[in-house]
């Protein structure tokens, strides 16, 4: 949609994705992203933490379920979606307001750990069901339904001349 913010996150989970189902059984995880920006101090010669950001977020469906299945407490991620606000009254009858970041995309950063890419099982329709996970291949940039032969090394009509 036109108009929407979005936005991408960097930081930390503060606690394992919650994963429920809504009453017509539609998947939903809630997570909370800390993310602390940091700067350096050159007169102490050392580096200081900012306030940090607390965002809560939510993905739906399948996605969810991925989320809660694969993301946990501490984990550095990389979260991009839309902002989205959202008015109420709390128990003291106070008018509050809350900013939540509606995740489309999410996956670990890999700039202090690594992480190993499995493709989900496809359940069609979209209905929920307990997550299925395969396996794609021993390499994980290879396409769906190849062999695990690196196709980089592949005899061809190309030398090893570079091309300039």
């Amino acid at each position: 949609m036109a108009g929407e913010t979005v936005i991408t996150v960097v930081g930390n989970l503060t606690a394992d994705p919650e994963l429920r189902y809504t009453q017509n059984g539609l998947p939903v995880a809630n997570f909370t992203i800390a993310s602390t920006p940091r700067t350096f101090d050159r007169q102490a010669n050392e580096w200081k933490d900012g306030e940090a950001l607390f965002l809560r977020a939510s993905v739906w469906r399948e996605f969810a379920e991925h989320v809660a299945g694969s993301l946990t407490k501490g984990m550095r991620v990389i979260a991009q979606g839309r902002l989205r606000q959202r008015s109420y009254q709390d128990r003291d009858g106070n008018n509050r307001t809350a900013i939540e970041l509606e995740v489309d995309e999410i996956g670990p950063s890999l700039r202090y750990a690594t992480a190993q890419v499995t493709r989900a099982a496809s359940n069609g329709g979209g209905q929920s069901r307990p997550q299925q996970q395969q396996q794609v291949s021993d390499e994980p940039w290879s396409t769906p339904g190849s062999s695990s032969a690196d196709a980089w090394s592949a005899p061809g009509s190309f030398g090893d001349d570079t091309p300039f």
